[in-house]
């Protein structure tokens, strides 16, 4: 058994804590989606999520978690984008200062939302070791409280939360897919399901472009994210000390996709379910479409992550 891992008391604890605070997305089915996969879909809305993407849960759970005492001076992260405006809203709804390290090549319009949030940005060139030394210095001239944007066990329990609230009101899937980048997410799903629904099988899906999970899973030696070039710009970071060995344990396979099979899901849900998604979130769907023989005849369960689109920059 995994040690300090949230537990099941703590998934439940987590979604009492922050239930007031998130919206309960909706869960979206589509009878062409399903011809064209062979599968019994449903999906999962976090693009309607509050900020546009789950990362609010996990933000909102890890705020709320803290002593009083350590939010005096504010909290702080690193993040290009979704998980930056979930600490900067999550942080002024507790009336607390939060400072966010963001990649100069972030897209603007999280830039923009961060900022909106009362947010305060501070850009650094964008590889990982500039936010790391950047956020160093940010803690320690303001003594704000870091806040990781997915390696971190309060992050994990609020993650979970998307998926205690599909296994409320689906019962138990067969599968559930998820994206992964650093694994927050994936880790909070794998924990939920593993506690309230050990049946469901869970699936990571990973562009080709950014495929360190999979490498990592396939080999059991840890692969880093290296230069990764893809249009999911959500999925860009290395699995985390603490979410890799829960990922490790838990997840049934991981499926990498093309920049073309991602684009071409996201097409086909703004096209026929008139819902926004980022390409991050297509991810999700893009993978059941490339491996229809493993989920023909199921009923599967397709997180849509976000909905946070640079519109200048639309991919069709």
């Amino acid at each position: 058994m995994l040690q300090n891992v949230p537990l099941k008391d703590d998934i439940t604890e987590s979604y009492n804590r922050i239930v007031r605070y998130i919206h309960r997305t909706p869960i979206f089915t589509s009878e062409t989606i399903d011809y064209i996969s062979g599968a019994s879909m449903h999906f999962k809305a976090e693009n309607l999520q509050k900020v546009g993407a789950f990362k609010y849960r996990g933000a909102t759970n890890a705020i709320l978690s803290l002593p009083k005492e350590k939010l005096v001076h504010g909290v702080c992260t690193h993040s290009s984008g979704n998980h930056a405006q979930a600490l900067a809203l999550a942080a002024k709804n507790m009336g607390v200062k939060s400072y966010i390290v963001m990649p100069s090549n972030s897209p603007q319009v999280k830039k923009n939302a961060v900022a909106g949030y009362g947010g305060i940005i501070i850009e650094c060139e964008p590889t990982l070791a500039a936010r790391e030394s950047t956020l160093a210095d940010v803690v320690k001239e303001h003594q704000a409280a870091f806040i990781h944007p997915y390696d971190n066990y309060d992050v994990i329990a609020g993650q979970g939360s998307c998926a205690f609230e599909i296994i409320q009101e689906l019962g138990h899937p067969d599968y559930i897919v998820v994206p992964v980048g650093g694994g927050g997410l994936l880790s909070g799903t794998l924990l939920a399901a593993h506690y309230f629904s050990p049946q469901t099988k869970i699936i990571a899906a990973e562009p080709e472009g950014a495929s360190d999970a999979w490498k990592t899973f396939a080999t059991g030696v840890f692969h880093p994210s290296v230069n990764p070039t893809t249009i999911a710009d959500g999925l860009l970071t290395s699995l985390g000390e603490y979410t890799w060995p829960i990922i490790r344990q838990y997840v049934s396979d991981i499926i990498t996709v093309s920049d073309e099979d991602i684009i071409a899901a996201m097409r086909l849900v703004w096209e026929r379910m008139k819902l926004v998604i980022e390409p991050s979130a297509a991810v999700s769907l893009a993978a059941v479409l490339h491996k229809k023989q493993i989920f023909a005849n199921k009923r599967v369960v397709a997180i849509f992550t976000g909905g946070n689109v640079d519109l200048s920059r639309l991919p069709f």
